[in-house]
């Protein structure tokens, strides 16, 4: 047993990291892996918060701000495709600066954003001033590559659905937390500055609270080859499409809620406020869930049904939609966020397993085989992420188009429900096509890694 080596350099760096020895982690690496979460958690659900803060900010936008319902869809669009652009470099400055010093450089950088739409919130502004701070709040997605990247590194394989599931849904719940602050305001005539005024100092919290409790882990070097060996893997690929299907779905709906329930059913800023918190908050509680039930059963087995459960949903959307049923609608797209939640912690559980495979594949065992997991499920990670943000570029961008050619959301649960399908289809065809296959001891690494594409994950 080892326990875990610091040296006098400053940034509280931790030198040996070995989450797989059961000696290691039970005497004092799972208690620092946890402490490493909670204040992960804190950093990513604020940078969550900044970062759909626009999703709010435009029930407070009457017609005297002189936007449209297509310029708004425009405006939380663009506001989506900065963060998940910015989840790239994210991941890769978790080892070039340490995830500990990085959380702290991340989430100080979140008062840009927030100080900016103190400071330009009003009517008078122009569309291209508000479209201009809007993606500012972009660098707001970003904390969850990070983030993820980090925490990837601190648990073993056995627990990282159960972690990564908890990490994201933590940062995932500051989506439906805004939205129940901006009820309170609005509730309380409050405007949007007050809605920012409240979210500022918490920022400086997260900040200083990273500082104080979080480490850095020497072992997490910056790998440019990790992220070309990533990059060239199909494998990561196939996982960004199945993550735009479940997360994309999750911040598209997300940031598009309430705007499809102002513009189809008549609702006002408050009466939509009331009802938009609930789906991405059941969607962030239920992600861990996702998370443990693919640590148990897999998570392909559980992805492929959870996309089953994300087409009849959006199915039944479809036709209240049509039936102009306001309770059925809200009801089915809840259990629709529901399932999105679900799905990204049984997706996100797939990757260090796939790569994990892998390693074992190419003939690597012990700590070899998880120190390759780790190299490159961590760089995939960030690409698998950034990919999977742009589907809820592409939801808001369907939702636009739709309400100027249909005038309701209709056209775009159509587009979303033949997606679904693909979905399910590729999760089926690359890893459940031969679900009980396994690799016979007497066959080459090469026939081994031809066997990978039906890995078990």
């Amino acid at each position: 047993m080892t326990v875990p080596a610091r040296t006098r350099r400053s940034g509280r760096w931790i030198e040996h990291w070995d989450p797989e020895d059961e000696g290691f982690w039970t005497a004092a690496g799972e208690r620092i892996a946890r402490r490493n979460l909670w204040f992960s958690v804190l950093s990513e659900h604020i940078g969550f918060s900044v970062w759909t803060m626009w999703s709010v900010l435009v029930l407070f936008m009457g017609p005297e701000y002189g936007l449209t319902p297509a310029d708004k869809f425009l405006l939380t669009s663009m506001v989506t495709l900065v963060g998940a652009v910015v989840r790239v470099p994210y991941t890769f400055a978790v080892a070039l600066f340490g995830g500990r010093n990085w959380t702290i450089i991340s989430a100080s950088l979140l008062l840009v954003p927030a100080v900016a739409a103190f400071a330009v919130m009003e009517p008078g502004t122009s569309f291209s001033t508000f479209l201009l701070v809007g993606l500012l709040a972009g660098v707001g997605g970003g904390n969850f590559a990070s983030s993820m990247t980090n925490i990837n590194a601190f648990f073993p394989l056995r627990k990282k659905g159960w972690a990564l599931g908890l990490n994201a849904g933590g940062g995932n719940i500051g989506v439906p937390v805004i939205q129940l602050v901006a009820l309170g305001v609005i509730g309380a005539n409050g405007g949007p500055r007050l809605l920012l005024g409240i979210y500022i100092p918490l920022i400086v919290v997260a900040a200083v609270l990273a500082a104080l409790f979080m480490d850095n882990l020497a072992a997490v070097r910056n790998d440019t080859g990790a992220a070309k060996d990533a990059a060239k893997d199909a494998h990561t690929w196939i996982m960004a499409f199945l993550y735009v299907g479940t997360f994309g779905s999750f911040i598209g709906y997300s940031f598009a809620f309430g705007q499809v329930l102002t513009n189809q059913f008549g609702r006002t800023p408050l009466q939509a406020a009331y009802l938009t918190f609930i789906g991405p908050l059941l969607g962030s509680l239920i992600r861990p869930v996702g998370g443990r039930l693919a640590d148990r059963y897999g998570g392909a087995r559980i992805t492929l049904w959870n996309y089953v459960g994300m087409a009849a949903a959006t199915a039944v959307l479809i036709a209240a939609g049509m039936r102009k049923s306001l309770p059925l609608f809200v009801s089915v797209f809840v259990v629709l966020f529901v399932l999105s939640g679900l799905g990204n912690g049984s997706t996100y559980k797939m990757i260090p397993g796939i790569f994990q495979a892998k390693a074992v594949a190419e003939g690597l065992a012990g700590e070899e085989a998880a120190r390759y997991g780790r190299r490159l499920s961590g760089a995939a990670m960030g690409l698998i992420g950034a990919v999977g943000a742009l589907g809820g570029v592409g939801i808001n961008l369907a939702f636009r188009q739709s309400f100027l050619s249909y005038g309701s959301g209709t056209g775009a649960f159509v587009a979303f429900l033949a997606f679904y399908g693909v979905c399910f289809a590729v999760t089926w065809a690359v890893y459940l096509r031969r679900p009980a296959a396994r690799v016979p001891a007497t066959e080459t690494a090469s026939e081994k890694k031809d066997q990978l594409s039906y890995a078990e994950v």
